[in-house]
C-alpha cells in the first residue's frame, strides 16, 4: 500500500511538472520572454520604409542601402581599440563614450555603435569583423530623395531617443523614426513592421542554431507605398522663385482640398539631413536664427493678412445685411478715427463694394467694418458675431491638416479686449485696424490659401491635407472628404468672387493678367513694426496676395506672402501669377517676369539692421 501511495504521487508530481512545462512553453509562451532569456539572441530583420510619391505619380522618397555597426557589450573581448577605431573612421573617445551607452541601455542586447556606414565603408570593413567579437554589421535602408526640393513638407528620419522608447516599446535603441513632415506624420504607415530571428546559444555562448527550429521567427513587412497630394513640378518651381526671399507659399484645390504645394522660404535639400552628416547639418541649419531654414514659414509664420482680410469683413457685412453690393463710402484719402487720420492709396471719391474691392480702399472697409459692430447693441455682441464669421473660414484655429506642425493664428475676441479695454468700454473705432487685416488678427499662410478656397468654392472648403492614397487606396477619411461650410450664404459671394476678378482685370494687379486665364485676386501690403531702442520703427512692408483661377470652376486657390516684399503686387503678385500659369498650362509664356522673379532676390533688404525684429511682433506679443 505504501509503494503504491508512492508511486501515485511521483507520478502525479511527474504530470505536474511535466503539464506546468508544456504550459510555458506552449500556452503562455510570448516573443518577449525569450528577449529576457541570456541564452537566446534577437536578430532584427528591417524593412525598406515605404516609397512616397506626388500626386502625378513621380517618385519622391525612396531608400538607398546603409549599414550599422552593432555592438553587445557582454559579448566583447579584448581587442586592438585603435585599430578597430581606424576601420570605423571614428575617434577613441567616441568609441569608448557609445560603448559605455550601450552598456547603461543593456550589456546583452544589441545597440548602435557606429550607424549610416557607406557602402565603400562597409565593404572595408566587412572581412574584418570576424577579429572583434560582440561587434556585428547590421543593414537598413536610409532614405533616398528624388527631389531636391520639399523638405519641410516631407520631413526627415532619425534615430530614437529614450523618450520615444519609453513612449513606443515597439522602437528598440538604434532604430529610426520620422521627425517631420509626412515622415512623422505617417510614421506608422511609412515604417512597416520588422521581422526577427532568434538565434539559441550554449554556455559557451557559441551559436546553436535557430531558436525553437525558427518557428517563432517573423520576416520583415515593407512600409506601405503612399502617394501625396503636392504636384513635384510645382513644388520645385515654387521654389525656384523663393530663391533669395524668405515667407511661404501654399497652394490648394478648392474642389477637394488637396495641398498642392508648401513652400518655406529659405529651405534645404532634403539630403541633408540623412547618413553620418546628418547631425552636424542639422545643427548648422536650426542653429541659424536668422533664415530659420527650419522653421516653416507656410504653417507656422502669423503675419497680419492685410488687405487679403478685407474680402472677409465684405462678406460678413453682406451677411449682416448692413451693406449692399451698390452702398458707398467716401474716401477722402484715408479716414479718420477721432481726430486722426489713417491713410488711403485709392486714390479717394466714392467707392462700392466692386470698386473697393479692386482699388483695396482702406476708407471703404473701416466704414464697412463700424456698420458691422452698430447694428448691435453692445460691442461684445458685435465682436461675437464677427468672431463667429471669421472663424467658419477657418481662421483664428488650427485647420485639422494632416501635418505635425502648425499655429492658430490670431482672431480676438470680446475677453481680449474686455481685458484691455474694460467691460463696454470700448468701441469699433478702437479696432479698426481689424478691418483692413493689420490690428490684433494674424494668419498663417495656409489659412490664408484655405480662406481664398472658400470664396472660390462660394462658401464651403475642404478641410487641407497632403495625403491622397496609401497603398492604392484613396483616402475616404470624412474629415478630409466632407465640406465645411462657411456662415455666409453663397449668393453673397457673387460681388466679392467680381471684385476680386476685377483686381486682375482694372485694380491693383492688372499688370498681372494671364492670357488665357481668368484670375480673381487680392493685393495685400503689410505694415511692418518693430520696436528699436523702446521706439516703435517701421520696416519694410510685407507683400502679401492671395488668388484663385479659373473663376468658374477653380482648379488652383493660392496665397503668398514673402516678407519684406513691399507692396502686395510687387512679389507675391508677380509669383503667384508665375504658379498659377505654371499650374493650369504647364508652361510660363511671360518668360521676361519669370527670369526677373527669378533672379531677383531680397538678400540685400535682409541684411539690414533688425530686419529679422518683427518676428518678436507678429510671433510673441499678443
Amino acid at each position: 500500500m505504501k509503494k503504491l501511495l508512492l508511486s501515485s504521487i511521483i507520478v502525479i508530481v511527474g504530470i505536474t511538472f511535466i503539464g506546468r512545462l508544456s504550459y510555458l512553453q506552449i500556452f503562455s509562451f510570448s516573443p518577449n520572454q525569450v528577449l529576457e532569456d541570456t541564452a537566446i539572441k534577437a536578430i532584427y530583420d528591417y524593412p525598406e520604409r515605404g516609397y512616397i510619391y506626388d500626386r502625378n505619380g513621380e517618385l519622391l522618397v525612396a531608400n538607398q542601402p546603409a549599414y550599422d555597426v552593432m555592438v553587445i557589450p557582454r559579448e566583447v573581448k579584448a581587442l586592438d581599440t585603435l585599430e578597430f577605431c581606424s576601420l570605423l573612421g571614428i575617434r577613441k573617445t567616441q568609441f569608448v563614450d557609445q560603448l559605455k551607452k550601450a552598456r547603461v541601455y543593456s550589456p546583452r542586447l544589441p545597440s548602435v555603435l557606429v550607424p549610416q556606414l557607406s557602402k565603400e565603408d562597409y565593404a572595408r570593413l566587412q572581412e574584418k569583423m570576424r577579429k572583434y567579437e560582440g561587434f556585428y554589421i547590421q543593414k537598413r535602408s536610409l532614405r533616398f530623395y528624388a527631389t531636391n526640393s520639399g523638405a519641410n513638407v516631407l520631413g526627415y528620419i532619425s534615430e530614437v531617443n529614450e523618450s520615444d522608447i519609453k513612449r513606443n516599446p515597439y522602437y528598440k535603441q538604434g532604430e529610426l523614426t520620422g521627425r517631420t513632415g509626412i515622415e512623422k506624420q505617417y510614421e506608422d504607415v511609412l515604417r512597416g513592421i520588422k521581422g526577427v530571428k532568434f538565434i539559441q546559444k550554449d554556455r559557451f555562448n557559441r551559436v546553436i542554431g535557430p531558436y525553437k527550429e525558427g518557428s517563432l521567427d517573423t520576416l520583415p513587412e515593407q512600409g506601405k507605398e503612399i502617394h501625396v497630394t503636392i504636384d513635384k513640378v510645382l513644388q520645385e518651381y515654387g521654389e525656384k522663385l523663393m530663391h533669395g526671399k524668405r515667407g511661404g507659399i501654399v497652394a490648394i484645390e478648392p474642389g477637394t482640398g488637396e495641398i498642392l504645394t508648401l513652400i518655406s522660404g529659405p529651405t534645404y535639400d532634403p539630403a541633408l539631413l540623412v547618413g553620418r552628416e546628418r547631425s552636424k547639418n542639422y545643427s548648422k541649419l536650426h542653429y541659424d536664427t536668422i533664415s530659420k531654414p527650419t522653421w516653416d514659414r507656410a504653417l507656422l509664420a502669423q503675419p497680419s493678412p492685410g488687405s487679403p482680410f478685407k474680402t472677409l469683413n465684405a462678406l460678413i457685412a453682406l451677411q449682416e445685411k448692413v451693406i449692399k453690393p451698390e452702398t458707398t463710402i467716401r474716401c477722402y484719402n484715408g479716414f479718420y478715427v477721432g481726430n486722426k487720420k489713417r491713410g488711403c492709396h485709392c486714390g479717394g471719391g466714392l467707392r462700392n463694394m466692386n470698386s473697393g474691392i479692386y482699388k483695396s480702399c482702406n476708407a471703404y472697409f473701416a466704414g464697412t467694418f463700424r456698420k458691422i459692430y452698430d447694428k448691435y447693441p453692445t460691442t461684445d455682441e458685435g465682436m461675437d458675431v464677427w468672431e463667429k464669421h471669421m472663424k467658419s473660414f477657418g481662421m483664428g484655429d488650427f485647420l485639422g491638416y494632416d501635418l505635425p506642425t502648425g499655429r492658430k493664428g490670431r482672431i480676438p475676441n470680446k475677453e481680449y479686449y474686455d481685458r484691455v479695454y474694460g467691460d463696454n468700454r470700448w468701441a469699433s473705432s478702437y479696432i479698426i485696424s481689424n478691418a483692413i487685416g493689420q490690428g490684433e488678427v494674424a494668419a498663417t499662410p495656409i489659412q490664408l490659401a484655405n480662406m481664398t478656397a472658400a470664396i472660390a468654392n462660394r462658401g464651403y472648403y475642404y478641410t487641407p491635407h497632403i495625403i491622397k492614397t496609401i497603398s492604392g487606396e484613396p483616402i475616404t477619411n470624412p474629415k478630409f472628404t466632407n465640406p465645411n461650410y462657411t456662415t455666409i450664404d453663397k449668393e453673397n459671394f457673387d460681388p466679392i468672387v467680381k471684385g476680386m476678378a476685377n483686381v486682375y482685370k482694372i485694380g491693383t494687379a492688372k499688370w498681372l493678367r494671364i492670357p488665357g486665364i481668368e484670375i480673381a485676386g487680392k493685393t495685400g501690403t503689410v505694415e511692418n513694426y518693430t520696436k528699436i531702442d523702446g521706439i516703435r520703427t517701421q520696416l519694410t512692408d510685407h507683400s502679401v496676395f492671395v488668388a484663385f483661377a479659373p473663376v468658374e470652376n477653380p482648379k488652383i486657390a493660392i496665397a503668398v506672402y514673402i516678407e519684406h516684399g513691399y507692396y502686395g503686387a510687387r512679389y507675391a503678385g508677380h509669383m503667384a501669377s508665375l504658379l498659377i500659369e505654371k499650374y493650369i498650362k504647364g508652361k510660363i509664356t511671360r518668360t521676361d517676369l519669370e527670369r526677373r522673379m527669378l533672379e531677383k532676390t531680397l538678400e540685400a533688404e535682409y541684411a539690414k539692421p533688425y530686419s529679422g525684429e518683427e518676428f518678436k511682433i507678429n510671433e510673441y506679443v499678443w
